[in-house]
């Protein structure tokens, strides 16, 4: 990227407790999603905060095309990341894309991790054989088609619907982020994301994991949580927030926060 990567994904350490926390955002946001959550766990950790390369708040010069077409190159971002720092032993906080990044860190680095904690997350989108990931192939495609024919009227709509819940505040910042996105890397991660499929290696994951699961989320259905649970290789709990949408810690950040607390302490 042509300089420290603590600088160029605008890296932030906060807080003051002995123990590490990472909080990793999701598609379409950058570390800005997190500042509601940030202030509940600032005196018990440090927390560690950074953007994915994709993000509207890094110089889009260094998104790699040819680099970043599968997820580990955003692995070896955040491993670089925890290098740097010096962390040998921290919880991980990864929300949907972010999720997946921590669960393939996870398998190459398992001594790392003391905990891994989902929000949104899934293996894979796009329906399958005794599978049901939410998606046919035909309805991702469309929302290519969408995102290239008018980028704005596509934001517009996708993000009161990722949003689900009544929240205008949400609806606003997470429009905001996505505006920030350059739409061509935002067309190319997407299509990374809805091809990527990692059921595979699930198994492989020994870390303890919390899998947080929205009652309604429009881009991951409750069967995902529950295969996730179900595949996994280390021991693993689902918990169910009885609210609508894709981006709790924008949309209803205090019973986020909550859930998170509890999922931390076991």
């Amino acid at each position: 990227m042509g300089q420290s990567i603590l600088e160029s994904l605008n890296v932030q350490v906060e807080g003051s407790g002995r123990r590490i926390l990472v909080l990793a955002h999701g598609f379409g946001t950058d570390q800005s999603a997190w500042k509601h959550i940030l202030p509940f766990f600032l005196r018990d950790y440090r927390v560690v905060r950074y953007d994915l390369v994709c993000a509207g708040s890094v110089n889009p010069d260094y998104f790699n095309f040819s680099r970043y077409t599968t997820l580990d190159a955003y692995v070896d971002d955040l491993l670089d990341i925890l290098d740097a720092l010096g962390v040998d032993r921290c919880a991980y906080v990864g929300h949907s894309v972010s999720a997946m990044i921590g669960i393939l860190a996870s398998i190459r680095r398992p001594e790392l991790f003391t905990k891994l904690i989902f929000i949104g997350a899934s293996p894979r989108f796009l329906n399958d054989v005794d599978y049901h990931g939410g998606f046919e192939q035909g309805e991702i495609d469309s929302v290519f088609l969408a995102m290239k024919a008018n980028y704005e009227a596509w934001v517009n709509g996708f993000a009161p619907l990722a949003v689900g819940a009544d929240v205008p505040t949400a609806v606003r910042e997470f429009s905001r982020t996505l505006f920030n996105m350059r739409p061509d890397i935002t067309l190319f991660v997407s299509r990374t994301v809805f091809n990527s499929d990692l059921r595979g290696v699930l198994g492989l994951v020994q870390v303890p994991c919390s899998i947080i699961q929205t009652a309604r989320d429009v881009s991951v259905p409750m069967s995902v949580a529950t295969y996730l649970k179900d595949h996994l290789g280390g021991l693993s709990t689902v918990h169910l927030l009885d609210i609508e949408g894709h981006l709790p810690h924008l949309s209803a950040p205090n019973l986020l926060a909550e859930v998170l607390r509890r999922a931390l302490a076991r």
